[in-house]
């Protein structure tokens, strides 16, 4: 990749980073500004914009559990919201045609369907990118939004299949034979350690699937997806996610700039991706009306949805194809990929103050709830608590130990992660699930005799968040939230935390307070 690609996409994402928006749209923008100067996207650049892909459906594989597709909000709420946005689409894209709009009117009723379908996907790397940055990926309507994702790439690779004609091999069954080879892989996966092995083994998996599924004349996305899901029971599933992380948020920058290089747009073509920008709240109001009436709570349905309005990179795929059919103009790609950069700034923009949002209209949108709840949807009271701790992961399932040994039944955990909580439950711990930054689950819970709130999270936004959420909903004990970096403690500080604890530091300090009881007369000899 040029030197000049890697400036122009820091100086955008830095500038973007500062003024308070996503860096993620300012590689966007570096890309259309890289065209309009006249560069050209190079084979290096391609392959990793490849390579992040891949990567990043491997580690969505490994944080799924396949399970969560059988649920009917993802299954039939996928199915039916894609049936439902073709219908609408057509019907609005011939109205336009027939009122003379020119950008529709060369178009059949199946160019319409076609480009209905490209326009019904979600993007996956936007999506999944947020989530990750919110740190609500494992959260309620984080799994709904994967799991309607997964189910959106398994009808992109069906249509790839109908489309090309291309059938998958007959040695495709074959594939189920790596069930078989689970322990050999289970058995390398522990030997490699913690260190440089780890994301190696990462990518060998992440590629290798890929490869795999290709060779069968299956698509390579969905073979690294597949791995991905394949190891995600491992106890070090989420520890090799860690690992690649940085590795692909950097590929993730060249497909970026991949979109920009597509083609330089002329004004009719930014004026009608605008105009497929303004379907988009169809396709939230769609999503949010079948997950309530799916028995979805108002804010996992708004959140969901709210995450999900946007286009995607797959839409990009199936329009490449069908022009290269000669079924739509050349022109449909670079308006498609207008539309999904677009997409990708209104949703980056909008889902920062999501929680917001949904506290300030939540009362209009409970109104659409269903009466009756699923079973993942109902409020536990934590009986008896004084001490709740939430986020338990390392740093938080230790605190909560420490304090059970001292104030015992009165301490309780809680996390959003339910395979997390399952496990914990089955250790014998006293937790729930729950998600800190739902101001209706503080509502529902009696935080009188709650004193102190510990804030156990990796994200100093989510921290920021939950002490809001606290504040609404009139809490009057202590809160604690933890630091990773000195420049975080102030921010912590004003947004509410009476006392921040500097992870790295306080460490060092707990470590040698717990050593120096090694020293005392009851422990000598």
């Amino acid at each position: 990749m040029e030197l000049t690609f890697v400036l122009v996409a820091f100086v955008f994402g830095l500038a973007l980073k500062i003024t308070g928006f996503p860096p993620l749209i300012g590689f966007l923008m570096a890309g259309f500004t890289l065209n309009f100067l006249g560069y050209e996207a190079t084979p290096s650049l391609e392959v990793l914009a490849e390579l992040g892909i891949t990567l990043m459906l491997f580690t969505i594989g490994l944080k799924l559990n396949i399970r969560d597709l059988y649920k009917k909000e993802v299954w039939l709420g996928s199915v039916t919201h894609s049936l439902l946005w073709i219908t609408v689409v057509n019907i609005i894209v011939t109205a336009l045609a027939w009122f003379g709009l020119s950008a529709f009117s060369d178009l059949d009723y199946i160019d319409i369907t076609l480009l209905a379908f490209a326009l019904s996907f979600s993007s996956t790397v936007c999506i999944v990118k947020i989530l990750e940055d919110s740190g609500e990926i494992k959260t309620r309507h984080g799994k709904v939004a994967i799991g309607i994702l997964v189910m959106q790439d398994i009808f992109a690779v069906l249509f790839m299949v109908v489309a090309t004609g291309k059938i998958p091999s007959v040695w495709a069954p074959l594939l189920l034979l790596l069930y078989f080879a689970k322990p050999l892989f289970k058995k390398s996966l522990e030997i490699v350690g913690h260190g440089e092995l780890l994301p190696l083994c990462g990518f060998l998996l992440a590629i290798g699937g890929y490869e795999l599924f290709e060779l069968v004349g299956i698509k390579g996305d969905l073979g690294a997806l597949v791995i991905g899901m394949f190891w995600a029971p491992h106890n070090k599933a989420a520890e090799l996610s860690k690992s690649l992380m940085s590795f692909k948020d950097l590929f993730l920058i060249g497909f970026f700039l991949n979109i920009g290089f597509t083609a330089l747009p002329t004004l009719d073509l930014v004026l009608t991706a605008l105009l497929l920008c303004l379907f988009i709240p169809i396709k939230f109001i769609l999503f949010f009306r079948l997950f309530t009436w799916l028995k979805l709570r108002a804010r996992t349905s708004y959140l969901a949805s709210l995450v999900l309005s946007n286009y995607s990179e797959f839409g990009l795929i199936v329009v490449a194809l069908l022009v290269s059919n000669g079924v739509l103009e050349a022109k449909w790609l670079v308006t498609l990929a207008l539309a999904l950069s677009f997409s990708f700034l209104v949703t980056g923009l909008l889902y920062r103050s999501s929680h917001n949002q949904y506290n300030r209209f939540k009362h209009y949108l409970k109104v659409f709830e269903r009466p009756d709840r699923l079973a993942e949807d109902t409020y536990v009271q934590p009986k008896d608590a004084e001490v709740l701790v939430l986020g338990m992961g390392r740093v938080g399932k230790g605190a909560y130990s420490s304090l059970n040994n001292i104030l015992g039944a009165k301490v309780w955990g809680m996390d959003a992660d339910p395979a997390r909580i399952a496990k914990l439950q089955k250790a014998g711990l006293q937790v729930l699930v729950g998600d800190g930054e739902d101001i209706d689950l503080w509502d529902n819970i009696d935080l009188a005799n709650i004193r102190l709130i510990l804030l156990a999270l990796p994200s100093i936004e989510d921290i920021c968040n939950i002490t809001e959420q606290l504040q609404h909903a009139n809490y009057q004990g202590k809160i604690a939230s933890i630091a990773r970096y000195e420049d975080e403690i102030q921010a912590l500080l004003d947004a509410g935390s009476d006392k921040v604890f500097n992870f790295f530091t306080e460490a060092g300090t707990g470590f040698a307070e717990e050593s120096l009881q090694l020293l005392e007369p009851s422990n000598s000899l």
